[in-house]
Order: structure tokens, then C-alpha cells, then sequence
């Protein structure tokens, strides 16, 4: 049976949780991955407490419902994108599958990510879960990176399908540049960056705070996400770009309405240099972050300098974007002009190192754009889900039952696709 009914793929991340059936271009639900529940009462009868603990057990609420919910504790249980309370990751997935999926685990494989470096023994507690809890019939645990190359292969003609890449994957809790070979991470030479989404929201949440007075305290973290949601972009030169708005206010600085939700009173906010400054931290992170002085650009460089020899050309040429912080307007544009920079200022040094004798070959260094880059490692997930091929590469229950989890530290690379 398992057969007929589509896979269900689930990416869960440090701030969303994608969902939903394998063949679709969007995920079908998309939910804050975090989880409340009940704080238990500390005093009373022991008896009384284990009759109500049953009950406990089965009360707690996930996404969109569980924030803001008083008598409960929130609680996030993926941090940096690894997992770090299976227990409450278990109360997560059971809601997932039975209450938004709607779906018979035994009758649907299930393609789930794991972000990159994650540890053996996390795939294993993850197939424990899955298979024993749920008794699914097959589960491939995908790396998110070669899903997000997988996802850009919609930008290109169908020759030009490889699974060599770097790519940028910058989410809600922080940004990873990820060198993939033939499909496998280069996972020694993994870098990441502390800036992502919600550095960039604290940060225009600041410059906000410092110029405007009329944001209710309580509306500020929010009001700030919406400007940066709607109205931030990337600029090409930050200096020129301060000209633009000094010589012609009217037309760039943008107005933000909002409601006060105590009082209800309308208020209003003009959004100028935040517009262009919140997304530049990742070229200049020193605007928001001390400790880290590298742009995004040089990091990249450094990744691939890294990697083996052989595949640096390569990786030059495919540098894949993926998830919601890569969504600014030109950051792919901004990108690949910083990089190409930096690759052309070190191929002149090697040409004047040998005294001119020595013209290195130019480096084509190409930034990958496509309109599947917000959800890119859902959407990568569920084309390879829908692959015939999909379930050949699964461990079956069968296999689980005979060996154990051990199977789940080693999972096949998609050879056709390849």
C-alpha cells in the first residue's frame, strides 16, 4: 500500500517547520517549530497527580497555537538546527502527522532533513522515533544542503543537473555555508556565520527604537520583522545608496502603518535607512555583531579555498542560495560581485608573483537564483521524494526490525540523479 500514497517530507528548522506531501511545490503548512505544555502542579496527591498525568500527556498544542498560550511553557526544541528534546520532538512529529498531515504513518514513507555535521546518534534517535513510535514503512533522512542544490536545479536546462555545489542556506537562527561534492558535504570545511533572520529583525528593531517614538514597546520586535519583510533590499554601494535617500526623501523613504493592540490607535513609522542598512549586515556584519568582522562574501571564498583542488572551479561556478534570509532583492547580485572580486584580486596576484609569465585561466564564479529558494530544502525534498528511484533508497522497516538504528548513519546518495 505504501506504495500508491505519496511520502510526506518534513524539514524542521531552528524557527519554521515545512510539511507536507511529496510532488507539491509548496509545503502545505509551515509552523513555528516550537511546542507548549502544560507546567505541571509541583504539590498535591501522588495518586491524584498520576490519573492527571495521563491527560497531560495528551494536552499540549504546536506551531501558531502553542505561542502566547498562558498556563503553558513554550518550548523550542530544535536549536542551531539540531535537535535537543527528543521527547518533546516526539509530542511534535505525533501532532505533525496525525493533526495537519492528517495521515496513517503506516501507509506513507517519510523523507525527513537533518541539518549539516548532525550527529550519528541524533539519526538514530530519529529513526527510533519513527519507526517505533509511528511504525512507518521507509525513512530517508536527506542533508538539507543536497536537497537545497537539488531545489535549484528548476533555474537551469535539464543537462545541467549536478549535485556540486556551495550553498548559502540562511534561515531564521543562523547561516551555514555548505560545500557538497557529487552530492556528499564537504563536511570539514563547513563554516558558519552568527547572522541570520533575526539578527537582521534586531537590528532594525534598534535603529528603529533609536529615531522613531511613536512604536508601542510591546509592537517593536514585530513592527520591526514587518519592515524588514517588506521593505528591506540589498544595495550595491551603502554610500551612494545614503546620497539616494538625502537627495530624494519623497520617493524612498516608505511609511509603515500599524495598530496599537493595547490602545488600538493607529500609528505610523517612516522606514528610510533601515531599508537597505538591515540586510547589509551581512556584508558589513561589524554594523550589528563585534565579535564577527567577516562578510558573507569572504566567508564563501574561504570555504572553497578549503575544499580539495579539484573541485574548487566547480564550486565557484554553483553557489546556491536557499532559504528566507537569501530572499532581499540582488542579494544574489551583490554576492557574486563582492566574490568576484576577491577571486579576481587573488588570480592578479598570481600573475604578478610570477613576474607576468603566468596568466591564470579566469574563474567563473556564478550566484544561483530561483524562485524555489524560500522553501528550497522542503521543495528539494519533494521532488526527490516523487522519484521513482525514492523508495529503493529508503530503510524499510524491515531493515530496522533485522539490524536496529544503526542503519540510518548512512544514507545512499540519490546515484541516478547524479
Amino acid at each position: 500500500m505504501s506504495a500508491q500514497l505519496p511520502p510526506c517530507v518534513i524539514d524542521c528548522g531552528t524557527g519554521y517547520t515545512k510539511i507536507g506531501y511529496a510532488g507539491n511545490t509548496e509545503p502545505q503548512f509551515i509552523m513555528p517549530s516550537c511546542i507548549a505544555i502544560r507546567e505541571s502542579a509541583g504539590v498535591g496527591d501522588q495518586a491524584q497527580r498520576r490519573l492527571v498525568r495521563g491527560v497531560e500527556d495528551l494536552d499540549f498544542y504546536i506551531g501558531d497555537e502553542a505561542i502566547d498560550k498562558p498556563n503553558y511553557a513554550t518550548k523550542w526544541p530544535i536549536r542551531h538546527g539540531m535537535v535537543e528534546d527528543w521527547d518533546l520532538m516526539e509530542k511534535f512529529m505525533e501532532q505533525i502527522i496525525f493533526k495537519y498531515l492528517r495521515a496513517e504513518p503506516e501507509d506513507h514513507s517519510f523523507l525527513m532533513t537533518e541539518p549539516p555535521l548532525n550527529t550519528p546518534e541524533n539519526r538514530e534517535y530519529l529513526a527510533e522515533i519513527m519507526f517505533e513510535t509511528f511504525n512507518i514503512p521507509g525513512l530517508y533522512i536527506a542533508v538539507q544542503a543536497v536537497l537545497a542544490l537539488a531545489a535549484s536545479w528548476t533555474s537551469r536546462q535539464v543537462g545541467e543537473r549536478t549535485l556540486t555545489g556551495i550553498v548559502i542556506d540562511s534561515g531564521d537562527g543562523v547561516t551555514h555555508a555548505i560545500p557538497v561534492a557529487e552530492g556528499y558535504v564537504i563536511g570539514s570545511c563547513i563554516k558558519h556565520i552568527p547572522i541570520a533572520g533575526r539578527d537582521i529583525t534586531f537590528f532594525i528593531q534598534q535603529l528603529l527604537r533609536d529615531r522613531e517614538v511613536g512604536i508601542p514597546p510591546e509592537q517593536s520586535l514585530e513592527t520591526a520583522k514587518a519592515v524588514k519583510e517588506r521593505y528591506c533590499y540589498i544595495c550595491p554601494d551603502i554610500v551612494k545608496e545614503f546620497t539616494k535617500y538625502d537627495s530624494d526623501p519623497a520617493k524612498w523613504i516608505k511609511q509603515y502603518h500599524g495598530i496599537n493592540s493595547v490602545s488600538k490607535n493607529p500609528f505610523h513609522i517612516d522606514v528610510g535607512y533601515e531599508r537597505f542598512l538591515g540586510p547589509e549586515i551581512f556584508f558589513h556584519p561589524e554594523f550589528a555583531n563585534p565579535d564577527f568582522m567577516q562578510p558573507i562574501s569572504d566567508v564563501v571564498d574561504e570555504v572553497i579555498q578549503n575544499c580539495p583542488i579539484d573541485v574548487r572551479r566547480p564550486l565557484y561556478k554553483n553557489i546556491v542560495l536557499s532559504g528566507g534570509s537569501t530572499m532581499f532583492r540582488d542579494f544574489g547580485r551583490r554576492m557574486q560581485r563582492d566574490l568576484k572580486r576577491v577571486v579576481d584580486a587573488r588570480l592578479k596576484i598570481s600573475e604578478q608573483l610570477s613576474g607576468g609569465r603566468i596568466k591564470p585561466k579566469p574563474m567563473e564564479v556564478q550566484v544561483v537564483t530561483h524562485h524555489m529558494q524560500r522553501y528550497a530544502v522542503w521543495f528539494g525534498g519533494s521532488m526527490l521524494a516523487s522519484t521513482p528511484e525514492f523508495l529503493q533508497v529508503c530503510h524499510s522497516k524491515k531493515d530496522y526490525d533485522e539490524i536496529g538504528p544503526s542503519i540510518c548513519r548512512h544514507n545512499p546518495v540519490f546515484g541516478v540523479m547524479s
